[in-house]
């Protein structure tokens, strides 16, 4: 046996590192087991994801008929402390202990958070859909419930990616933080795949056991992950250390530079792609008529498209490709995406409408990738803190103002149309939901306008400038 795992081992070497593209992640210093178990935070954070952006937004409209902005609003929840990751990061750099460590206590917090959020968020929506007991008891509780989710898995992951980046060389860090971006979308889809299995025959006791499993699943990942990976400094963590003024580096960042047509252009483009993150399941089934499995399986589709989107751009960047005409692109493949999404409704196919979803997720990731690769660009002489801060609080403000505007609005427009101010051709359950698809159309027009003046005065080219790399995409 041990001879058959060193012949399988030095075949393995003689394969190109071109098609092993994270085979020279690992260091002397972090070798590959150590850091591939260092990425299982990232496989929670890919689960707590998918389970509260996907899974529970279907069942509580769905099967336990939970007003749609109610639900749009407990989903964008944990979106609120989204815009504070670079302040997390920042007081894990200037963390004061005498224990010597910086990341692990805002590991262990986060991961502490998490677990606490998911314990008891099947019993608080439970109650909330028999109509929250005595002063919306069900309501609040919920709302903790996702509020803790969210610090959790953003502290967690701020920190978790800050210990990586760590552990890691000048020369390899690049690639480690690209693997465990990467698995964070192997944890969203996995995680889709799973729950879509475990939750084919949907009851209130199955619930229960699915969230709390998560919640038990999450604190053995993340003790595991953590586990003897930071090395205690008590310099670092000195409390006469100095700290850094925000205020400053801002100035010195966005003087004299178009940062305020670009971060217009990414939460205009943000906002288009995130409204339909609370629709798409209850639409595929409310109005297609799929199972929750079936609903569950279109996170994984997103997912992949998110994959293919990220290595077009990874291979058109490498070639120099103009980020912004990059996100452009994305833009029309999202405008095509939104109209099959349209269009699966008065055809009745699924298949278009997969489609749909796929090309959402493909389009998405090219926006996001070209946009941020062209943020790094303004990121010069030590500001990419704030340039990559910048970046996820528009990105995160836009998404939750997306995430609650779309169950705003389908709920008011359904309850139009209901009414019968639209006549008797509109008045059907799948008017609500297109009328948030046309808006989202718009929008990504609009947002095609606002990136035109930066594609035709753009001189910036990534190959001579910049090397692009997942490394620099913030999860």
């Amino acid at each position: 046996m041990k001879q058959f795992v060193l012949q399988l081992g030095n075949e393995w070497m003689r394969v190109a590192p071109r098609f092993l593209p994270f085979a020279d992640a690992a260091s002397a210093e972090l070798p590959l087991g150590r850091l591939l178990r260092l990425s299982l935070f990232q496989i929670s954070v890919g689960m707590a994801v998918t389970l509260l952006t996907g899974t529970l937004n279907r069942v509580m409209i769905v099967e336990l008929t939970v007003p749609a902005w109610l639900v749009a609003t407990m989903v964008a929840l944990p979106l609120v402390f989204a815009p504070f990751r670079a302040l997390i990061g920042h007081k894990s750099d200037m963390h004061r202990s005498y224990l010597g460590w910086r990341r692990v206590p805002y590991i262990w917090v986060g991961t502490l958070l998490q677990f606490g959020g998911l314990s008891f968020m099947p019993f608080a929506i439970l109650l909330m859909s028999e109509g929250g007991g005595p002063l919306l008891t069900g309501h609040m509780a919920t709302a903790l419930a996702f509020l803790l989710v969210g610090a959790g898995l953003h502290t967690t992951q701020t920190a978790g990616l800050a210990l990586a980046t760590d552990l890691s060389g000048d020369d390899n860090r690049p690639r480690v933080v690209a693997l465990l971006y990467m698995m964070l979308l192997v944890g969203m889809v996995a995680s889709a795949l799973l729950l879509g299995w475990l939750l084919a025959n949907f009851d209130n006791l199955k619930l229960i056991r699915v969230i709390q499993g998560a919640a038990v699943v999450t604190l053995v990942l993340n003790v595991v992950a953590l586990w003897k990976q930071e090395a205690r400094n008590p310099t670092l963590t000195a409390h006469d250390r100095k700290r850094i003024d925000f205020s400053e580096a801002w100035r010195a960042f966005a003087e004299g530079r178009r940062t305020g047509r670009l971060l217009l252009t990414l939460g205009l483009g943000t906002l288009a792609f995130s409204m339909q993150d609370i629709l798409l399941e209850p639409y595929g089934g409310e109005i297609l008529g799929l199972s929750v499995s079936q609903t569950t399986m279109l996170t994984a589709l997103w997912a992949g498209g998110m994959l293919i989107g990220l290595a077009v751009a990874a291979r058109r960047l490498g070639h120099g490709s103009d980020p912004y005409r990059l996100s452009a692109f994305g833009l029309l493949v999202g405008i095509v995406a939104f109209s099959f999404v349209v269009l699966a409704f008065p055809i009745d196919s699924t298949m278009l409408f997969r489609v749909g979803v796929l090309l959402i997720g493909i389009g998405g990731g090219l926006f996001a990738v070209g946009m941020l690769t062209a943020m790094m660009a303004l990121a010069r002489g030590g500001a990419s803190g704030i340039a990559l801060g910048a970046w996820g609080a528009v990105q995160a403000t836009a998404m939750g103002i997306g995430v609650a505007a779309g169950g705003v609005i389908r709920d008011a427009v359904s309850g139009v149309v209901q009414s019968g101010a639209f006549g008797a051709v509109l008045d059907n359950p799948g008017t609500g939901y297109a009328a948030v698809y046309y808006i989202e159309i718009g929008l990504l027009f609009a947002t095609l306008v606002a990136i035109g003046p930066l594609v035709n005065n753009v001189t910036m080219r990534t190959r001579e400038n910049t090397r692009f790399g997942l490394a620099e995409f913030p999860g």
